[in-house]
């Protein structure tokens, strides 16, 4: 899908339903706003429910200051203008109140984007705004005043973010790794120890991760094995982004078919609407015509040619999971029996080994050890199959969800035994 292709009504209208069913808003909460190239702000109403928003509810506030529309424009419609008159680059405005980044706002202050790489480039500097009254004129100006400074995403005391950017989807990109820096920091602080940030040497290594440079060729046919794994990859993946496994543009799946070749997710495509014909296939070290695939398929390649037994590799960004990358907290599976069949033992590697050392990388892999952790990155997991590989990336990441809850609770965390570990596996043969 060419989002920005979609009429401004029918883009704030495919934003606000991502963020209602996401749980990164509420029902009467937030607002979106989109300026056309003629100068007409395009904006949610007020107090229309969020989660059943139509394209004839969406408000039309003309350059002359006239509204248009079967409502009223959002009683925060007055920031909207103040930033796109102050920031006649911008081309729209997300407000929303994520529980995670409310927290933040709670204590007035931002979330650390030195965490992860993707938060450092896509939300830049964070602003803080000073609380006002929700669609005062007060409001307005503490926001613009962070927005003429050059700042993209401004932090609300008390009240939620207010992101801009050239166009919605930009700005929901920032807004959704925004939310999901927010969520891992609160999860690695629960979880406890030092949380780890990358250096700048790191971020300039992720921004110089080079896009491999393969040869291409034209598929003279599509087998039906084929057609069915990209029907089957297309299913999970918009079910990992449903279980919030990654953001929009991150994380990659990959299958091979029977003949070597294998298929793998495409860069720079939105993950929750990604079709059969959107994914790559890679053949003989070549690339299929006119479609780039993901950053890390040399690591997938590799993993595939030292492998046999490997048809299914997953690359994703688990918030509970990611907890463990960026402390120095161990993620031990001996939590029960599924968890320790499924995923055996957890290692961690150093950040940039996907795309650094991908080749050094596969060779750690194998079916008795098949999921690792990636520093201020990112998960991997290995399987006989697509749902195999699935499945281990959901137990990883419910497990972890588990620690991290339990360590809120008071007590001890127990662990399966060595001698139950050794039941375990000679009854499932491990």
């Amino acid at each position: 899908m060419n989002f920005n292709m979609l009429h401004p009504a029918d883009q704030i209208v495919t934003i606000m339903n991502r963020l209602y069913y996401y749980g990164m808003t509420t029902m009467t909460g937030g607002n979106l706003s989109v300026k056309d190239s003629e100068g007409t702000v395009w904006i949610s109403p007020s107090g229309v429910d969020k989660g059943s928003l139509r394209r004839e509810d969406i408000m039309q506030i003309k350059p002359n200051g006239e509204i248009v529309g079967i409502h009223k424009p959002s009683v925060e419609y007055p920031f909207h203008l103040g930033v796109y008159k102050k920031r006649p680059d911008l081309g729209a405005v997300l407000h929303a109140h994520p529980p995670a980044l409310i927290a933040f706002s709670l204590l007035r202050k931002a979330p650390d984007t030195s965490i992860i790489p993707d938060a450092k480039i896509l939300c830049g500097e964070i602003g803080i705004a000073r609380y006002a009254c929700p669609g005062s004129a007060k409001l307005g100006e503490n926001i613009s005043k962070e927005f003429e400074k050059g700042i993209n995403t401004v932090l609300l005391e008390n009240h939620g973010v207010v992101i801009g950017s050239t166009d919605l989807f930009k700005a929901f990109m920032s807004f959704e790794t925004l939310d999901y820096l927010a969520r891992l920091q609160i999860n690695a602080g629960t979880l406890g120890g030092e949380i780890k940030t990358i250096s700048e040497r790191h971020l300039e290594m992720f921004k110089l991760k080079t896009i491999p440079k393969l040869d291409t060729f034209t598929p003279t046919v599509h087998t039906s094995e084929e057609q069915a794994v990209r029907r089957e990859m297309c299913t999970l993946i918009k079910r990992a982004y449903g279980e919030q496994l990654f953001t929009s543009e991150q994380g990659t799946f990959s299958c091979r078919l029977s003949d070597g070749s294998f298929i793998i997710t495409p860069r720079g495509k939105d993950r929750a609407y990604l079709e059969p014909e959107d994914l790559v296939l890679i053949k003989d070290g070549k690339c299929e015509a006119g479609k780039a695939p993901s950053r890390s398929v040399k690591f997938h390649m590799y993993m595939y040619g030292q492998h046999k037994d490997v048809n299914s590799i997953i690359v994703a960004h688990p918030p509970h999971l990611m907890a463990f990358a960026v402390t120095d907290n161990e993620f031990d599976a001996r939590l029960i029996p599924e968890s320790y069949i499924a995923l055996k033992t957890v290692r961690k590697f150093p950040f940039g080994s996907t795309f650094m050392q991908p080749e050094l990388l596969a060779r750690e892999f194998s079916l008795k050890n098949p999921v690792a952790i990636i520093e201020n990155d990112c998960a991997a997991c290995a399987g006989t199959s697509l749902a195999n590989a699935f499945d281990r990336l959901e137990v990883m990441e419910y497990s972890a969800k588990s620690l991290i809850q339990a360590r809120s609770i008071s007590g001890e965390i127990i662990k399966i035994n060595d001698e139950e570990v050794k039941e375990i596996e000679t009854v499932f043969n491990l």
